[in-house]
């Protein structure tokens, strides 16, 4: 069994597999720990999931988060308490952590190791890295947001035309700020949102996701656009004038899709954002990630135990996701599309602020149950 990529829904399959008693490889490009592009909050629906896997949650001092703030781009302001609730880590000591624990579970993780092509041939697939080859009875693609895989086999979202859900930039800041723990905030800007919210060791995530044209309109300088576009908010103005940046330069990501995937390709089970993202927006990208994950470990587990066929279990994994995700992954399009505008920003902020039951049914519809 191999998995191409490390992040959270490949470390977590990787553990639940190794835990029945099948051998993994995990293939990451990177080396642990590292950081990456993330909001770095976890709805609450995944802390059993996470605990089970072996994480113990409350040692590693997360921060407990009960409350929401939205803005306009005019500063307009909504708070109000947040269902269910969530907690916030950094992937850097997140994905740390939970390859710690695939190792002592008895993953074999091959860090610094890009896979650069995976071939399906007479039931069994080959993955080629630099250093050498790989054979499996199963692959997942859990790579993340996009790879060289993806381009390689020419995936339908990577050779779309740019349009208003396949063209962003995604930029993340670790800062102390002035900001209350037990909540996080949403920013809206022209053409974007900025997120903010405390991790561990009394350190916030700044991260923000623009259109490619804002970055464009700056001269290609974040800097910049930060100055200009993001500040013409004055929450975030205040942000990015009173807070103390913990990274001389931020961690950024191009080119980010949330057109439509599919679940399965060239046999490869996708997992986690390569099968499908939903927009940051909607705060539980993290969660579907992890789920995606269990889905995935049960059907590859029976297809190795010879219980089901090749064939089955792809369709069933694939029929497991579209029941879980799809209704939140159209709601997470919809509510893309709303942000940007000035004036859309301002009549969303204030119907949520007239109506609290509004705000909390989007939540909904973008979150699942305890998994």
């Amino acid at each position: 069994m191999a998995i191409a990529g490390g992040g959270l829904a490949g470390l977590a399959l990787s553990i639940l597999l190794a835990k029945q008693g099948h051998k993994v490889v995990l293939l990451e490009k990177e080396q642990y720990p590292f950081h990456k592009v993330c909001g770095e909050y976890i709805s609450l629906e995944s802390w059993d999931f996470l605990q089970g896997l072996g994480l113990d949650l409350p040692a590693l001092q997360v921060s407990m988060i009960t409350r929401l703030r939205v803005s306009a781009v005019n500063g307009n302001q909504l708070k109000q308490p947040l269902p269910l609730g969530g907690f916030g880590i950094s992937r850097y000591r997140l994905d740390d952590e939970l390859a710690r624990i695939a190792r002592k579970a008895g993953v074999v993780i091959r860090e610094n190791t890009r896979v650069n092509d995976i071939v399906f041939d007479d039931n069994e697939f080959t993955l080629t890295t630099a250093r050498q080859r790989y054979r499996a009875a199963v692959v997942c693609g859990t790579y993340g947001k996009r790879s060289n895989i993806d381009v390689k086999w020419k995936r339908p979202f990577i050779t779309a035309p740019k349009n208003k859900l396949n063209n962003y930039i995604g930029v993340k800041y670790h800062v102390r700020a002035g900001f209350p723990a037990d909540t996080i905030a949403l920013h809206i800007f022209k053409n974007g949102y900025c997120g903010i919210s405390k991790v561990e060791d009394n350190k916030y995530c700044l991260c923000y996701m623009t259109t490619a044209a804002n970055l464009q309109q700056s001269g290609g300088q974040v800097k910049e656009m930060e100055l200009t576009i993001l500040s013409e908010n004055p929450h975030l103005q205040k942000l990015f004038s009173e807070s103390e940046r913990l990274m001389e330069t931020p961690v950024t990501i191009s080119q980010i899709s949330f057109d439509k995937k599919k679940q399965v390709e060239n046999h490869v089970l996708m997992v986690g954002d390569a099968a499908g993202m939903i927009t940051p927006l909607c705060g539980n990208g993290m969660s579907m990630a992890l789920h995606s994950s269990k889905l995935a470990a049960g059907q590859v587990h029976l297809f190795l135990q010879g219980a089901i066929s090749r064939e089955e279990m792809e369709k069933a994994y694939t029929l497991q996701w579209v029941r879980q995700f799809t209704r939140r992954l159209a709601m997470g399009r919809m509510i893309q599309r709303l942000f940007g505008s000035r004036w859309l920003s301002h009549c969303l902020v204030m119907t949520a602020k007239s109506f609290p039951r509004f705000t909390r049914f989007l939540i909904r519809q973008t979150h699942g149950q305890p998994f």
